[in-house]
């Protein structure tokens, strides 16, 4: 009878033991698949954090989502900065349909942006030449003629970037009209300075 009562409460211990271990297993799955949750947020939230930005005029960067591979239209550059100029996929359409040099205007939901560096000499090249540095802005325009009357149907923003913290703000100084009056002179090119360049 004694080995009975000992053989039961072993039992009972290993049957506690493995619930226990169990528990503890469960616990560290459900704490690991927490942990790993979080950074996985942590990350969405880091990686759209450009995207939440809207302009003072309420331009959201997030309607330029892509842009980073988006077609090159041309290119230029200034004593301070060098510039690419990309356009979306109904843009770069309509260029390659004939506008703005057709003399009809850039169709709606059209997009472009005008991206700028600082540039430095390369220490690279056998030869003199001006390589981009330090990524400073996305100048924007946008195509939407019922949100836009006022500037010939585009909206304009700059979202600049700050290096030392790896992070995009909207130019508090940059009204959805900024653009227009600079982007006036070529009224007659639907507002638009560049052409798509032949390749």
């Amino acid at each position: 009878m004694f080995e009975l009562v000992t053989k039961s409460v072993a039992q009972e211990q290993k049957i506690e033991t493995r619930t226990a271990v169990r528990r503890v297993s469960g616990f560290t799955i459900v704490a690991t698949a927490v942990a790993v949750l979080a950074v996985l947020i942590a990350t969405a939230v880091y990686a759209q954090d450009k995207y939440s930005l809207k302009s003072p005029s309420g331009i959201a960067f997030s309607d330029f989502r892509g842009y980073e591979d988006w077609s090159v239209v041309s290119s230029a550059r200034t004593d301070e900065v060098l510039k690419v100029i990309v356009a979306n996929p109904i843009m770069i359409n309509a260029y390659k349909a004939g506008v703005p040099a057709n003399g009809q205007p850039f169709p709606e939901g059209s997009m472009i942006a005008k991206l700028q560096w600082k540039p430095k000499k390369s220490t690279e090249a056998p030869f003199v030449v001006d390589v981009p540095d330090v990524f400073k802005q996305a100048f924007v325009m946008e195509k939407d003629s019922k949100r836009f009357p006022k500037s010939g149907g585009w909206g304009y923003a700059v979202f600049n970037y700050e290096a030392a913290s790896d992070k995009f703000t909207a130019d508090p100084n940059s009204p959805s009209d900024c653009g227009y009056a600079c982007h006036t002179p070529v009224k007659a090119k639907d507002y638009i300075f560049h052409p798509y360049q032949k390749r």
